[in-house]
């Protein structure tokens, strides 16, 4: 009988399990969390993924310092006063801003309209928030996590002006279309918190969900195209043209504007 020499204790299942490290370890104590919600909130297919690359000292700065007076968590845990948060202006939510150029260059053209950006990008969230101090912006707060957790359990019912989601992850592999974020069943859950007449605003570069979008959006009961003729809109000088865009057009990609008015059944 061979003799086991230094044995390691041996784990039990539970406590051999660790986590990912960003559901478990927030970069910046008093800054985005790590997953707002909580694995505990719910199990669903979500149409992004979390992305932990590399936040410069400028972003870190901005997270750290401006965090705490515009940016958010979704956890999910109370209704949101947007009054409160936007002096009373009308407010419209946008779905995925990147690095967050175009967002601070909406609120700047339209001081008139407040801005919940909603991303899980937190490189993006520490730019977003440097802008709007540079830029002196007011209008624009930052919320870190999922928006239909945002949309369904911490907005009231018709509170929004408007809603954009521009460029959402296209997700081309078939087997992947699940995760989409333009299907019917959003549109229903949107539908419930614009006010009647808000518009819809999406824009993608990627032929296929484009068609997808344009589809379920002309199906929804709740939902009517701002174009008389149908069919896609032409680029509102409001949507300013990003680098992302700019990259795509110099490669030959259609950029495809859906604009779409929640009508009042």
């Amino acid at each position: 009988m061979s003799e086991l020499r230094n044995p390691q204790p041996q784990p039990d299942a539970e406590s051999a399990y660790q986590p990912p490290r960003w559901r478990t370890e927030p970069r910046f104590p008093d800054g985005p969390a790590p997953d707002p919600a909580g694995s505990h909130h719910e199990r669903r297919i979500r149409s992004f993924q979390p992305r932990r690359s590399r936040v410069t000292a400028g972003q870190e700065d901005a997270l750290r310092r401006l965090w705490g007076t515009w940016g958010f968590d979704i956890d999910g845990r109370k209704v949101l006063d947007l009054n409160q948060m936007f002096d009373g202006l009308p407010v419209v939510v946008e779905i995925g801003f990147g690095m967050g150029e175009a967002t601070a260059q909406m609120a700047a053209d339209d001081p008139g309209t407040g801005i919940l950006a909603v991303d899980v990008h937190t490189p993006g969230q520490g730019n977003l928030l440097g802008l709007a101090e540079r830029m002196g912006l007011r209008n624009v707060r930052v919320g870190n996590g999922d928006a239909v957790i945002l949309l369904r359990e911490q907005l009231p019912a018709a509170s929004l002006a408007g809603l954009r989601v521009y460029f959402p992850d296209p997700w081309p592999k078939k087997r992947h279309h699940k995760r989409r974020l333009i299907q019917a069943e959003f549109l229903t859950l949107a539908a419930t918190r614009l006010a009647p007449g808000a518009i819809l605003h999406c824009a993608t570069d990627w032929e296929p969900y484009a068609e997808q979008m344009l589809e379920v959006l002309s199906a929804h009961p709740d939902f009517e195209n701002t174009q008389p003729e149908g069919g896609y809109a032409p680029r509102p000088a409001s949507r300013p043209l990003t680098r992302f865009e700019g990259q795509g057009l110099d490669k030959g990609h259609v950029v495809h504007d859906l604009l779409f008015r929640r009508i009042e059944n």
